[in-house]
């Protein structure tokens, strides 16, 4: 088939001359009302507005120059055309209204694309809508001048305004004014520049580009010129994969073009492609070795690989060009920075602020290598200064905060968390670090509303989810701590921190096998932390396991070997095996590393006390409490001692401190009830133990002992009743039912108690005076019963108690069970033959019996075990009367005369076993002799 060649040309653009001569006579033609579109470029626009009033005299043309977005032109056009004689309206700058619509990236958007719009832009709604009143109100031919784009926009968007009758108008471009405006936005090309435009702005500049890089009239070099500028649009937007494209079009047309290799790496860099953007730089710094901008970004580049030493031999290369380039001082000095040179660092910040004193970037970068240093005043005065630079800079007000937190200035460094959130409210990291500030002053439940915030703006935040869960530790509430280190781990699962700490709220719940496991698997991660190491060996030492939990000491030290944490908890753990000599030996590593760690020197303190060494046990105190004077467990303790050395009065001074600092101590009020008791104060030691028992109502240990000072104050009911509290919280406390029981026994006779109120008396149990009553000498069968009932129970729970079985005796003794009784004081010397207890009551039965030898030879046991027994001596001379042996009566009647002669004589008196021998002159003599 043979073409139609004389239709050859039909489908090329028209020349400018007759597009333009084509809208000439459409213009002179019309009159009145009529509506007119004309593509062209904004410089052709330009041209057509001086050239139209000169080619059309005999009309009035005006001009509307739209230079902002409108959503109604109605009524600019009324104000516009007031009292004016107006034939044809150009109007130009309707794009603006258009660009905010686009919603491609900028790097979809190209000249001849028409976006599919989700919604009409106003304007375009607006004129649809008021076509007819512009057509009754304005005589007047509205001229159009629009881009190619704004064209199809009226055409999809604007059907009802658009006149298809009037035409399309398209002014082609001519090579003057290709190149005229090339050279124009070449001249005008300025990054800094593009970075102010707005995103209208920019899609003009874009399809400006655009434009000129579709001209047929273009030239290769201006048109890789052009789209090396297109990239430089396109990165101002973030959107680098587009600007890329365009870079890479721009070197393949010019090959040499350095400003393109430069700008193509900045973009890889941006996308962190950084090894791509570092041979990027080298094709730069091959076509121009001394571009210091190459040599500035090639040694960014290296640094984002971890590459420092490379990195500032970049930076050094861009200074032996441009020395003054500040921002290479400042970036060599972050590269030392991150090879912890910091004094080089520093040098290197002071060198960026010579050349720039204003730089806060430096100023703040400074703050950081000074805080490195632990010079944190210095690194405060450096970001001052940053922030008195730039008020709003929210970086240096964070590490400003982090500064004065490592000042313990908490409350400070707040205050520079609000200042950094003020400015960046989304700024996740400040959110964080306040909230590690509020936890550090113990404002737990601020400091989960704190990390709450970072999760909003950065859920992914493993840090804040670990650190949270440190504050619901903080707070006891385990469970939910889990919960949040669980979800530390769910978004960096080899997080050994989080491990720890998952590990240590399960410890806190008792789960010490799976904390044992959370450790482990942060050992997994990071073998040498000693932390966890030392943690582990707690949750061991909880489960019984001594040895283990040593072994994992040891491992922590192995680590850190100056971790006192680890001894002194070694310590704890020999000290539980009885290995006391080494327990010392931990506890004394642990202060050589930390000499002024009060909880070492406590847990030294109650090691020598438990082994007797109390005057090294008091310095061990002292010590605790030189560094922690309010530490009040030390106070107490150290009461503790000094009562074991019967230094009493001090031991009330020292827990009158323990009290000054913790009113509610019980344990003080118990324990200076003791120191009281001691000295003989009963009613000030009862009052002591009633406070202590206000505070903790359970402590048995104080109704026990309440019960034996109301005994020595005779108030035997009273004592019942509190041994009887003790018995309720603690049902198997032997003692206490022995000591109940004994009470029950108190009235009986004052002769054949003396034994046991003796033993009582040497144990702490009764005073002497109670042994100068007379009046206890009666009690009735039912408290009897009751009492050997109690020593029943004893012997249920202790069968071995021996005092229990010399006691049982005596009830048994006054139950007229004779027999029994004396089986049962010989039960007592079975678990202790050297009991004088049990000896002197079997002999106090025999002597009821009339077994007198028998009776004699259980009391030399007692005179053989405690020789100053005054009791077992004066029943040995009461046997003795009673056989009528006169010599051997008087002389252990003048032995126990001479350990207790006030009683004794006064009681040999009236003594029904002397009656054989009262009249007896040496027998008179003795008792009647003057004291």
């Amino acid at each position: 088939m043979n073409p139609n060649l004389s239709d050859w040309d039909d489908d090329l653009p028209p020349e400018p001359e007759e597009a333009y001569q084509d809208l000439l006579r459409a213009l002179r033609r019309k009159s009145g009302f009529g509506l007119f579109f004309v593509q062209c470029t904004p410089v052709e626009a330009d041209n057509l507005i001086v050239k139209l009033p000169k080619e059309i005299p005999q009309k009035k043309i005006a001009v509307l120059r739209l230079v902002e977005a409108i959503d109604n032109l109605y009524q600019p056009v009324v104000e516009f055309v007031k009292d004016k004689q107006v034939d044809i309206l150009l109007i130009k700058g309707l794009e603006y209204s258009l660009y905010k619509y686009e919603k491609r990236s900028f790097g979809e958007i190209t000249e001849g694309q028409f976006s599919n719009l989700t919604s009409v832009p106003h304007i375009l709604n607006h004129l649809n809508q008021q076509r007819e009143r512009f057509r009754d109100d304005f005589p007047i031919s509205f001229v159009f001048l629009l881009r190619s784009f704004s064209v199809n926009y009226f055409i999809h968007r604007a059907p009802d305004f658009f006149d298809w009758r009037s035409g399309v108008f398209e002014l082609p471009t001519t090579p003057e004014v290709v190149d005229e405006e090339s050279t124009r936005l070449l001249d005008e090309a300025d990054y800094e520049e593009y970075l102010k435009l707005s995103p209208e702005q920019k899609i003009e500049k874009l399809l400006e580009i655009q434009d000129l890089l579709i001209e047929k009239h273009q030239s290769e070099s201006r048109k890789a010129s052009l789209l090396f500028e297109l990239g430089r649009l396109l990165s101002t937007t973030n959107e680098y994969e587009a600007a890329l494209t365009s870079y890479d079009q721009s070197v393949k047309i010019r090959p040499d073009l350095y400003q393109a290799w430069n700008s193509r790496g900045t973009a890889l860099r941006n996308l962190g492609r950084y090894e791509e953007a570092v041979a990027s730089y080298d094709q730069a710094l091959k076509f121009k070795p001394d571009d210091h901008q190459a040599w500035y970004n090639r040694g960014n580049a290296l640094r984002n690989l971890g590459h420092y030493e490379a990195a500032i031999s970049c930076f050094d290369k861009v200074l032996e060009i441009k020395p003054d380039y500040h921002q290479a001082w400042n970036n060599r000095g972050t590269a030392l920075r991150n090879l912890e040179r910091y004094e080089e660092a520093i040098a290197s910040y002071d060198q960026a602020l010579k050349f720039k004193p204003n730089d806060h970037q430096a100023w703040n970068n400074r703050g950081i290598a000074l805080g490195n240093l632990v010079r944190y005043e210095d690194a405060i005065i450096s970001y001052d200064k940053a922030v008195e630079i730039k008020p709003d800079y929210h970086y240096a007000w964070n590490f400003r905060g982090n500064a004065l937190g490592n000042l313990v200035r908490y409350e400070d460094a707040i205050i520079s968390y609000d200042k950094a959130l003020e400015i960046k409210p989304d700024y996740h990291y400040a959110w964080n670090f306040r909230g590690i500030m509020l936890n550090d002053l113990g404002r737990y439940e601020e400091a989960i509303a704190s990390y709450d915030q970072a999760l909003k703006f950065k859920l992914d935040y493993h840090e804040v989810w670990n650190n949270r869960g440190n504050a619901l530790r903080n707070l006891g509430r385990n469970e939910e701590a889990i919960a949040s280190y669980d979800h530390a781990l769910k978004f960096k699962s080899d997080y050994h921190f989080s491990w720890n700490n998952r590990g240590n709220a399960l410890r806190n719940l008792g789960r010490n096998e799976e904390a044992i496991v959370s450790y482990d698997q942060a050992l997994k991660f990071k073998s040498d932390d000693h932390f966890s190491w030392n943690n582990r060996g707690n949750a061991l030492r909880n489960l019984g396991r001594n040895e283990e939990a040593i072994a994992s000491y040891d491992q922590a030290l192995k680590f850190k070997s100056d971790y006192h944490f680890s001894w002194n908890n070694r310590g704890n753990v020999l000290r539980n095996l009885g290995r006391n000599e080494e327990a010392i030996a931990s506890y004394d590593q642990a202060l050589k590393f930390k000499p002024d760690d009060h909880e070492v020197w406590y847990n030294r303190g109650v090691l020598l006390r438990n082994l007797g060494r109390n005057e090294e046990a008091i310095v061990s105190y002292d010590q605790a409490l030189e560094f922690k004077p309010d530490y009040h467990q030390a106070w107490n303790n150290r009461g503790n001692v000094l009562r074991n050395l019967e230094r009493n009065e001090e031991a009330i001074v020292s827990y009158d401190q323990a009290l000054k600092f913790k009113p509610d101590y019980h344990y003080a009020w118990y324990n200076k009830g003791r120191a009281l008791f001691n000295l003989g104060q009963y009613y000030e030691a009862i009052t002591n133990y009633e406070t202590c028992l206000e505070i903790q109502a359970d402590y048995y240990y104080a109704w026990e002992h309440r019960g034996y000072a109301l005994y020595h104050l005779d108030c035997y009911s009273e004592a019942i009743s509190s041994f009887d509290k003790v018995l309720e919280i603690q049902p198997s406390n032997y003692q206490c039912w022995n000591n109940r029981g004994y009470l029950l026994l108190k009235k009986y006779s004052f002769e054949g108690m003396s034994p046991v109120y003796e033993k009582a008396l040497e144990i702490g149990f009764i005073s002497q005076d109670f042994l100068n009553k007379k009046s206890l000498l009666l009690s009735d069968f039912e408290h009897c019963i009751e009492a050997l009932s109690n020593f029943q129970k004893v012997l249920e729970l202790k069968p071995d108690f021996e005092i229990t079985w010399a006691n049982r005796g005596f009830a048994l003794y006054y139950l007229g069970r004779y027999k029994e009784a004396i089986e049962s004081c010989n039960k007592a010397l079975e678990f202790k033959y050297d009991d004088y207890v049990a000896w002197s009551n079997k002999g106090f039965v025999l002597m009821k019996l009339e077994r007198y030898e028998e009776a004699i030879a259980s009391f030399d046991k007692v005179i053989e075990i405690k020789l100053d027994n005054h009791t077992a001596w004066y029943n040995k001379a009461c046997c003795y009367a009673s056989q009528s042996n006169v010599e051997l009566a008087i002389k252990n009647l003048q032995q126990a005369i001479n350990i207790n002669p006030g009683e004794y004589r006064e009681m040999a008196k009236t003594e029904s076993d002397f009656y054989g021998i009262r009249e007896d002159e040496r027998f008179q003599a003795l008792i009647q002799q003057k004291m």
